[in-house]
């Protein structure tokens, strides 16, 4: 099967993830979104995060709530000692199913930062990535960036709905006191 790795914090999982999600079943041909819940990204600082199992079992309840999503959401991470590097858990994820086909889902804004990623190459040789569209960021540079840096590179660039919501936009409304459930999944 062809899998879709889409990992991050999810602090909250809000309707641009639920777009993406669909977008990935429906019209990008992955058989399944595999949802990796990262307990800390090397990249963020956790003060303002909710616990990695936290954001598992809320992620999980918002799934169930869209069955017609093709989307498992997966722990695996929470079991790995850190640093949580994405390339062990692509790893991981080999091991466990060496039957399936795994490629990593990102956004605009992390192709860009992709070079300071623990093994990128690796990331993209073995396994690829596929980008979703983000506000600020032109994927094609990007892209052409890296594929004169390796032409084996594998780097899909999604034609994904742009849905311009942020988990920080939503802590941030929530900290203010605002209704920030119609961006919810």
């Amino acid at each position: 099967m062809r899998i879709a790795v889409y990992s991050g914090s999810f602090n909250p999982l809000h309707i641009g993830h639920q777009a993406i999600m669909e977008y990935l079943t429906h019209d990008a041909a992955f058989d399944w979104v595999y949802l990796i819940v990262s307990p800390q990204s090397p990249f963020k600082d956790a003060a303002n995060a909710l616990s990695g199992r936290e954001r598992y079992e809320a992620a999980v309840a918002a799934v169930k709530r869209h069955p017609e999503i093709r989307v498992w959401v997966d722990d695996i991470e929470l079991g790995m000692e850190p640093p949580h590097y994405t390339i062990r858990t692509l790893d991981a994820l080999r091991v466990r199913e060496p039957e399936n086909e795994f490629r990593l889902v990102i956004g605009a804004d992390n192709l860009e930062s992709f070079p300071r990623w623990r093994d990128y190459g690796r990331i993209l040789r073995e396994y690829g990535v596929v980008v979703f569209p983000r506000k600020g960021y032109h994927r094609g540079h990007l892209k052409a960036r890296l594929m004169r840096e390796c032409p084996d590179y594998r780097i899909e660039l999604l034609k994904a709905p742009r849905i311009d919501i942020s988990s920080t936009e939503i802590r941030d409304g929530l900290a203010a006191g605002r209704d920030m459930s119609p961006w919810l999944m």
